[in-house]
């Protein structure tokens, strides 16, 4: 296995991983999850379907599960939603807004209904009364009422910390300004703001007509309509809300969630005709099915049904475990199925190269949305399916979001259809060649991946958006929305890192003035032009990292940096790689935690020479500070540390900065290898295994003596 195959463990099963893949893909994981839960409750974005994502969290459960020492302090399984964005003010949830685990079939709901009667220590066969309502694909609200009258509306948020969107929800004509009957004192109710499917269409069809946005799917389109700015444009959007749950109450009006939600129905909220409670297991998986073949006629989007115990003193009993209560569970649907015809395979390529077939299919109906394109993954795929164009194919929409292909209708291909024939460059214009790599294994990669980067068009303008976020230039001002405006403007185009920093000298040159752009004023191009200055300075991890190098991550670009120290030393180097030179070769693979495939993306990087050019372009307008290099003597040098507990001289980001600089490396887990662990208080399992593993422990004012800094 190389040092750099995180991502190809996932090809193992749970049981075959070792301590250290295990360890590893845990790190990965956090990392992937952290972003989907940005994209899909920070952006209304997302960029897998449902159940790739789910997928991914059952999978970080395993893992920990069977490697429950190496659970990570940023586990995905502690965590709910998003942070919060900096548009909006913030309000903190007295309550947590929790999300709720998953069933994906008959036999996981029975578990959830045997796991409560042994909790409850229930005697006979009989379950608890249960609840069954659909589970509403929409943005998850929570609204307080203060005496009867609404005061503020927030999103879910991380769960703990939500978007004040108050003057946004006055807006939407479900949602009353005054309670009905005689509420209690304070009463936070909690429902889903989602758009219907005839509006969503409505809404598109005005959008396309008018040159704007055109949304994805109905969950993006209420998600973004309620987190505007301007709180007119919210009043616009067809939104509407269903209540369900409630978290603060003064006084609670019932005893049950059924009389609760009947309540809230008094109060003037609209809630769910088919929400209906069970006391037998055979009729609540009935009702599910019931609903899951209403799902197409309903109107609007679901994606599952929830239980929930009826009786809320059984619910105070079971209490929660971890990021979900233990007395509710969301019944998710499987994917829908239709059939259709391939007219057509597309290549499209993505961020970092890879490139996917997409299938160009007759319209269809699946599950209410109308699918033109399916995805076929890569060309082992459609190799192991054997589709041609032209063949009738059965497709699925997995997890109501990215559709699939799943199957050729042998018997109703047309005459004279050939094997497609995957591509050995990239579809752009520099027709540059498409690599397979290898696996942890040694095996080869099924994904193909464009050799260009940044030079690959298709590439580009994500490969910028890395290039201005936060861990890389952090230009403020120049994030995602603005790269896509000035990649297509024809006068003030960024289309390579060098033009960010030429672009203040182009438009002064130019009769063309951003401050004339719509979304731009003379301020607000002055406060640009001025942040891009800003950055002409960068130290070397950043511009590394910015660039963008497949494999090459935070990490891996601090380690570069400061092993080689300067630019230049590096370029030399990677130049070299390039070359094929084995002296600098070796000299990289020695460094630590830089492996074969780091080296290989680095030498393809640079042997590209567009990629060459777009670098020295860059370097032309910039001062690149020099990497601060870790002491050699320090009384921790070389040694992996790990730091547990709750500090309380320095916070963990601080910790692991002062180890590094003092040449340490900071781990995420104590092993064999570890050879200090500082620890505050709290600390738990980490502290007991490296008592297990005779590993010293000391705490932070014993951290402190230990390196000089009393």
């Amino acid at each position: 296995m190389t040092k750099d195959g995180a991502g190809a463990l996932r090809e193992k099963s749970v049981d075959a991983l070792s301590a250290a893949e295990a360890e590893k893909e845990l790190a990965s994981l956090a990392s992937e999850i952290a972003e989907h839960d940005r994209r899909y409750h920070g952006e209304d974005a997302p960029t897998i379907s449902d159940a790739e994502y789910d997928a991914l969290r059952r999978r970080n459960l395993a893992i920990e599960q069977r490697f429950p020492d190496l659970k990570r302090e940023d586990s995905p399984s502690t965590k709910v939603g998003a942070a919060v964005s900096e548009k909006f003010g913030k309000v903190r949830h007295a309550v947590p807004m929790l999300s709720l685990d998953n069933a994906f079939s008959d036999g996981d709901v029975a578990d959830f209904v045997a796991r409560i009667r042994r909790f409850l220590r229930l005697d006979g066969g009989a379950m608890p009364a249960i609840t069954a309502e659909p589970k509403i694909d929409g943005l998850s609200m929570s609204l307080r009422y203060e005496r009867g009258v609404l005061v503020s509306g927030a999103t879910r948020g991380d769960g703990a910390v939500g978007e004040n969107v108050t003057a946004n929800v006055k807006t939407v004509p479900d949602i009353p300004n005054v309670l009905h009957g005689k509420p209690s004192e304070v009463i936070e109710v909690r429902g889903e703001v989602y758009m219907e499917h005839r509006d969503f269409a409505a809404l598109n069809e005005r959008q396309a007509q008018a040159g704007r946005q055109v949304f994805a799917n109905p969950r993006n389109a209420a998600a973004g309509s309620l987190r505007q700015l301007d709180a007119s444009v919210t009043a616009s959007r067809p939104l509407r809300f269903f209540a369900y749950a409630w978290g603060e109450v003064s006084e609670m009006p019932a005893e049950t969630q059924t009389d609760m939600v009947a309540a809230l129905a008094g109060y003037g909220f609209r809630v769910n005709p088919l929400m209906r409670r069970f006391t037998d297991l055979e009729e609540l998986l009935r009702h599910y099915h019931e609903i899951e073949e209403q799902r197409a006629s309903l109107g609007y989007d679901i994606d599952g049904v929830v239980y929930k115990v009826d009786d809320l003193e059984l619910q105070r009993r079971l209490g929660f475990v971890s990021r979900s209560p233990r007395w509710a569970i969301a019944h998710k649907f499987p994917a829908e199925q239709a059939t259709t015809v391939l007219r057509a395979i597309e290549i499209q390529v993505g961020r970092t190269g890879a490139l996917t077939p997409v299938a160009k299919l007759d319209p269809v109906t699946v599950g209410g949305v109308v699918v033109t394109n399916a995805t076929l993954h890569n060309a082992e795929e459609i190799g192991r399916l054997g589709v041609r164009i032209g063949d009738t194919v059965h497709i699925q929409r997995a997890g109501d979001v990215i559709p699939q292909v799943l199957g050729v209708d042998l018997d109703k291909r047309p005459e004279g259809t050939e094997p497609f024939e995957f591509p050995s460059v990239c579809p752009c214009e520099l027709k540059t060649p498409v690599v397979q790599e290898e696996t942890a294994s040694g095996a080869q990669s099924v994904v193909r991946r464009c050799t260009g980067e940044f030079a690959c068009p298709f590439q580009r303008k994500e490969h910028l958006k890395l290039f201005v976020s936060r861990r890389a230039f952090d230009i403020e001002g120049l994030g995602d929305k603005q790269i896509d405006f000035f990649y297509d403007d024809p006068d003030l185009f960024i289309r390579a890192p060098a033009d960010i920093f030429t672009l203040a000298r182009r438009e002064a040159d130019s009769f063309k003035k951003l401050k004339d752009k719509e979304g731009y004023g003379a301020v607000s191009a002055r406060n640009l032009f001025a942040a891009i200055e800003v950055r002409r300075e960068i130290a070397l991890e950043r511009f590394i990292y910015a660039l963008g190098i497949r494999h090459v991550g935070e990490a891996t670009a601090k380690t570069l940096a400061r092993a080689y120290g300067s630019f230049d030393a590096f370029h030399r180097a990677a130049l070299a790689v390039s070359e094929g030179d084995e002296a600098a070769t070796a000299e990289m693979d020695a460094l630590d935690d830089i492996g074969e495939a780091v080296i290989t993306a680095i030498g393809r990087f640079f042997r590209e020479e567009h990629n060459r050019k777009l670098v020295e372009d860059l370097v032309a307008e910039l001062t690149i500070v020099d990497a601060e290099r870790p002491a050699a003597s320090s009384p921790v040098a070389g040694k992996t540390i790990v730091f547990t507990g709750s500090l309380e001289k320095m916070t963990r980001d601080e910790a692991k900065a002062m180890a590094e600089g003092l040449g340490a490396k900071v781990a995420g887990s104590v092993s064999k290898k570890t050879d200090l662990v500082v620890a505050g208080p709290g600390a738990g399992s980490k502290l007991a295994k490296a008592a297990e593993l005779g590993v010293e422990v000391i705490d932070e004012d014993a951290w402190f003596e230990r390196i000089g800094r009393v």
